[in-house]
């Protein structure tokens, strides 16, 4: 279509247009919409008021209950295009069919955005279901009022080349239409397989997620491959951009694609896996979550903390967990001089053997650390079957030789000052203040 042809179309259309608005049944026409859109509204006003959309259809099959609910929630479209038809009907009895063309229009026109909301109802994003919705009407309406090819030919008229690629809006917009459609699909596609991935109780959770994201992947590539392919795009002129690709890489994209190999490390050597206890500079907590980028922390109090892969490749991470969830857990306390070590050393013992979670196979042990000015010093270690909750045990064990120590008479050593004054007491100066 060169632009003598777009010419023609625009003077063939404003000349259509023209005759079209100067005629009386287009007024008349006109009225008739209008009235049924207000009509449309109100009555969709007064439908929704009194239906509960939640208990609407409840009980009845699937496909069914969806139907109800899509024409109750867009019941203004409904009652318009019911409206339409009617009209439409009445006014191919009683005159001319052209006289009634605006009619025939807006009920399939409405008529068509009621059959969409019904298609895109399955869609669970809501951005997707008004993109979704939306496209797919404006082509609708296009093809009603006979202008979609033309709009097709005109869009394909466009066109910048590069290299061997010929750019065009019809081929982005249909580029972009099958890559959304083709990545849903393969969204829903890697979700199945996810679901069943996780239930395989033969496989650990590090190489679940690992298989998830390689299946995630590979999906994606296949997605674009074959829209790239379907839209008549061959690979090879992409070549051009590869390079460019590269660059970006190199310059500005290396730390997503350096954590995103770092995520692949992690879960091929297994060092860090959901569910493990880890301790990360400042940050401790157990991981609840794997991706792509980052790892997720849960900190236990609410807080999640999100790490960088490629900071537990190259900086040190303390995994509590890693081969032996058995954790040593440690308690200093000190005691006067006036306290029998030994004795303080089976109260402690003691103590910690009685501790709930404390392991029966592992026994307690204590030993007298330092003998310091205020007095002496004992470390206590027991060993815990998980490292959760850890400080609450330290905790209880603390309180239990406290009471201990007060029902045996141990004294806790606590920092005394003595000040001894010798050959009498100190001068004290007095001033005696004078006041006229």
């Amino acid at each position: 279509m060169d632009m003598s042809d777009v010419t023609d179309f625009l003077h063939a259309t404003a000349r259509s247009v023209g005759a079209e608005v100067t005629s009386t049944w287009f007024y008349f026409q006109l009225g008739l919409i209008l009235a049924a859109t207000g009509i449309a509204f109100a009555s969709g006003a007064a439908i929704r008021s009194r239906i509960d959309m939640t208990s609407l259809a409840m009980g009845w099959p699937a496909p069914l209950r969806l139907l109800v609910r899509v024409l109750a929630g867009n019941a203004p479209t409904a009652v318009f295009a019911v409206q339409m038809i009617l009209a439409r009907v009445v006014m191919r009895v009683s005159t001319w069919p052209s006289r009634s063309y605006l009619l025939a229009v807006g009920a399939k026109l409405a008529l068509a955005w009621l059959i969409i909301r019904v298609v895109t109802s399955v869609i669970r994003n809501p951005f997707i279901v008004r993109l979704v919705s939306l496209s797919a009407w404006l082509v609708a309406a296009l093809s009603i009022i006979g202008q979609l090819d033309p709009t097709i030919d005109a869009l394909d008229s466009v066109a910048i080349v590069l290299g061997g690629l010929r750019l065009t809006p019809l081929l982005l917009i249909k580029l972009g239409v099958l890559l959304v459609v083709a990545l849903w699909l393969s969204n829903i596609a890697s979700n199945f397989a996810e679901s069943r991935i996780t239930r395989s109780s033969d496989l650990t959770p590090s190489i679940q997620v690992l298989l998830v994201k390689m299946i995630r992947l590979a999906l994606m590539i296949f997605a674009v491959a074959m829209v790239m392919g379907a839209v008549g795009i061959n690979l090879s002129a992409l070549a051009i951009f590869s390079g460019a690709a590269g660059v970006g890489i190199g310059f500005g994209l290396q730390k997503i694609v350096a954590n995103f190999i770092s995520g692949i490390i992690l879960l091929a050597d297994k060092s860090v896996k959901p569910g493990d206890l880890v301790t990360i500079g400042d940050s401790s907590g157990r991981i609840s979550a794997m991706k792509t980028r980052y790892i997720s922390v849960a900190a236990g109090d609410g807080r999640e903390f999100l790490i960088p892969n490629e900071d537990l490749v190259t900086q040190k991470v303390t995994n509590w967990t890693y081969t032996d969830k058995n954790t040593l857990v440690k308690v200093n306390f000190g005691t006067n001089y006036e306290a029998d070590p030994r004795l303080v050393c089976r109260l402690a013992i003691e103590i910690a053997a009685a501790a709930p979670r404390a392991l029966k196979d592992k026994p307690p042990n204590c030993i007298l650390v330092e003998f310091t000015e205020a007095g002496m010093r004992f470390s206590l270690t027991f060993w815990i079957s998980d490292p959760d909750g850890m400080d609450n045990v330290k905790s209880d064990v603390m309180l239990s030789l406290w009471e201990t120590f007060k029902r045996e008479g141990i004294r806790v050593p606590y920092p005394v000052r003595e000040i001894r004054i010798r050959g009498g007491a100190l001068p004290v100066e007095t001033t005696v203040e004078v006041s006229n």
